[in-house]
């Protein structure tokens, strides 16, 4: 059985109370290895992330570490919200490096009316500075990301139409197409509610491991595994039934939103990948996956 088995027992990344933007939470971060360093891009807060705690608002800061646990970071965000749909915020990006430019889809939170949220794109060529390039569907969505490599000669799209996670294609990265779902809750599981990709999808040697979340009826989050097909992702493989990360920590258990992990990025270094993830939607951590102990 596939387990994520945690590098520390403590949050590898804090809210910062002397800066504003991040003084409340820091989470749900995209990664990448690259370079020979572990890189972050996380969501932070300026007052809990949750409408019970107020109008919230969040934006994009940046880590960067040599051993994927001990990061240092920049004290200013790297993305904030600066367009009408992201009124509220900029969150939960996910990274891909195709032809040596990075791509980051992420959410705009505008707050103005139930479901205003959009899936955006942004594009760097150094992880610090990236040119907005807009919506990408005109629609509800969230938890996307491309696929690390084209397909076919096509970009690859994961999303969710809730509560199932989608796949689409494109050819230039504007006209979506061939939308089809691919993974549905399962009822009566630990994935009974609603299901969404965690990072990107990791090439491995068997297909395309897909690490992703998903909410029962008591709105607690875990992590679960799939493995996609190489040639053909719309094809689910496998999908394990236990879950291969839960909250079991105090600071998974409890803070602004209880009983949550939740990743939104993971960072592969030789054969081990690093997921990394947020707790309670208040704090960072990481959790570790051996390439040969991916066996469904």
């Amino acid at each position: 059985m596939i387990r994520l088995r945690r590098l520390s027992q403590d949050p590898i990344l804090l809210p910062k109370a002397e800066n504003e933007w991040e003084r409340a939470a820091v989470f749900n971060a995209a990664a990448i290895y690259d370079n020979g360093l572990f890189h972050l891009i996380y969501r932070a807060s300026n007052i809990g992330p949750h409408p019970r705690y107020g109008e919230y608002v969040s934006r994009l800061g940046y880590a960067v570490s040599y051993d994927g646990i001990n990061f240092m970071r920049l004290d200013k965000p790297i993305m904030t919200n600066d367009t009408e749909q992201e009124l509220r915020g900029v969150e939960d990006p996910r990274i891909v490096k195709i032809d040596g430019i990075y791509y980051m889809m992420y959410i705009a939170y505008g707050g103005r009316y139930e479901g205003d949220f959009r899936i955006c794109l942004a594009t760097s060529t150094n992880l610090i500075k990236w040119e907005k390039k807009g919506i990408v569907l005109d629609e509800t969505n969230k938890d996307a990301s491309l696929f690390p490599e084209k397909i076919d000669g096509r970009f690859v799209m994961l999303h969710r139409r809730y509560p199932d996670i989608w796949i689409a294609f494109s050819d230039d990265l504007q006209t979506w197409y061939g939308h089809t779902p691919i993974m549905k809750p399962i009822p009566g599981n630990w994935d009974s509610v609603k299901v969404g990709i965690a990072g990107p999808p990791v090439k491995v040697k068997d297909g395309w491991l897909l690490i992703y979340h998903a909410a029962d009826e008591n709105s607690v989050y875990r992590l679960g595994a799939a493995l996609l097909d190489l040639s053909d992702p719309t094809k689910v493989l496998a999908r394990q039934k236990e879950p291969i990360l839960e909250p079991e920590l105090e600071w998974e258990r409890n803070g602004y939103v209880p009983n949550v992990v939740f990743s939104c990025g993971n960072a592969v270094k030789d054969d081990t990948i690093y997921v990394y993830y947020g707790g309670a939607d208040t704090v960072m951590g990481v959790a570790v996956l051996e390439m040969k102990d991916i066996v469904f």
